[in-house]
């Protein structure tokens, strides 16, 4: 059986152009849209006939060439080490499922747009887990692969708390060691299914990141070191700094860990936080991050809560073309309880949509509240839910991604 290998650092089109310029002797890009049957059958021979490994695939730079792909760009990261999974020639519709298959690494165009290695625009959509501390066990494939087929989403957010439920800060070695494999588990397990992935260093009652900085600097080396290979990894470095945290906290703090996720990672998007639960984008807007320019800032809003003042924070910042990523949101209350609040919550989609922005919602658990995905008497951890064991805003952000979907 022939067989086609899903890569985990550049996208199955990017391939496909690199072996039909090969064969073809010229530079012509076939793409998911271009591509002919004879083209994907040829590929497919292709492939099933040699060793494509990441060292052998594109990288994406940054700067002025960051839109053009580099080629014979060395990875430092042995390939046997990525999780790696396989579709039949047979299945053809498999080889382009997910965005990620599609797209490949992405990074920040200079209009603040996350884009590929093409500069073609693109939105990401998904879920965000609550807290892995206690909630790990949704990081399951089963789980995962009924999120992307069945609700269509393209990125799962890892939230590991820094400073509650047994966080990784204030916990023991022993502890931080089974977060580290929660971690891994999920970042392999989206990979497989060609997922992006979020990790989140979620920082709370600890709500300025100076205060386990040190702790931080250290997970972000491990963990950039660990994935610098992957090319569907975000970092989000501090996740709602709060309670007084300024910009040019956050800004310092940004100083010292981006450096450390550049040298092992250069071309990974980078996700900083903004102050007041990572609402005040405007600030940022005001005086951007200027070392690195593959980073993206965080805007996060309940929709019961945070209305027309936010959404034109969030707007302002836009049109000044500052780069953001709703890592976070929900329909509900900003303390994750109250109504669901479906007309305020539709007027934030719009929003986002018509700028490309791309949302992730909050959170996969079967917490008692209404910002959480599953009714708190269901204890099902591999997918295959009916309504009435998810909440209204689930069922909601359902229809959201399936009408999005393919966009």
């Amino acid at each position: 059986m022939r067989v086609i290998r899903r890569t985990t650092y550049i996208s199955i089109c990017a391939i496909l152009s690199l072996i039909m310029a090969g064969c073809a002797g010229n530079n012509v890009a076939v793409t998911a849209e271009s591509a002919t049957d004879k083209d994907m059958e040829d590929a497919v021979a292709i492939m099933s006939e040699t060793e494509y490994s990441a060292n052998e695939a594109a990288t994406y730079p940054q700067g002025d060439d960051k839109n053009s792909l580099q080629d014979n760009k060395e990875v430092t990261e042995d390939v046997i080490d990525q999780p790696d999974t396989s579709v039949t020639g047979d299945d053809m519709e498999g080889i382009m499922k997910t965005k990620y298959d599609r797209h490949g690494a992405l990074h920040v165009n200079n209009n603040g747009k996350l884009v590929d290695h093409n500069g073609e625009t693109v939105t990401l959509r998904g879920y965000s887990t609550h807290c892995i501390n206690l909630y790990g066990d949704y990081i399951n494939r089963d789980f995962l692969e009924y999120m992307r087929d069945e609700w269509k989403i393209d990125v799962i957010r890892l939230a590991m708390y820094t400073a509650e439920e047994n966080g990784y800060c204030i916990t023991s070695d022993e502890s931080r060691k089974e977060l580290m494999d929660v971690i891994d588990r999920g970042v392999k397990t989206a990979t497989e299914l060609g997922l992006y992935v979020i990790i989140d260093w979620h920082i709370l009652s600890d709500s300025n990141p100076h205060m386990y900085e040190d702790m931080a600097a250290d997970f972000w080396d491990k963990i950039s070191a660990k994935y610098s290979s992957y090319g569907n990894i975000f970092y989000e470095i501090c996740n709602e700094p709060n309670s007084g945290c300024s910009w040019q906290d956050i800004k310092t703090y940004s100083d010292r860990i981006i450096p450390i996720i550049r040298k092992n990672d250069p071309y990974a998007v980078i996700l900083v936080g903004t102050p007041e639960w990572s609402q005040r984008v405007d600030e940022a807007a005001a005086d951007p991050i200027t070392t690195d320019d593959n980073v993206m800032y965080v805007l996060h809003f309940y929709a019961d809560t945070h209305r027309d003042y936010l959404r034109n924070i969030g707007q302002g910042a836009i049109d000044k073309k500052l780069p953001l990523f709703v890592t976070e949101f929900g329909t509900c209350a900003a303390d994750g309880g109250g109504a669901h609040n479906k007309d305020e919550a539709d007027k934030w989609i719009k929003m986002l949509d018509d700028n490309d922005i791309s949302y992730v919602m909050w959170n996969i658990s079967n917490k008692d509240e209404t910002s959480a995905m599953i009714m708190p008497w269901c204890e099902k951890v591999t997918g295959g839910y009916t309504d009435d064991e998810l909440r209204e805003p689930a069922k909601w952000f359902r229809d959201v991604l399936k009408n999005a979907s393919g966009r």
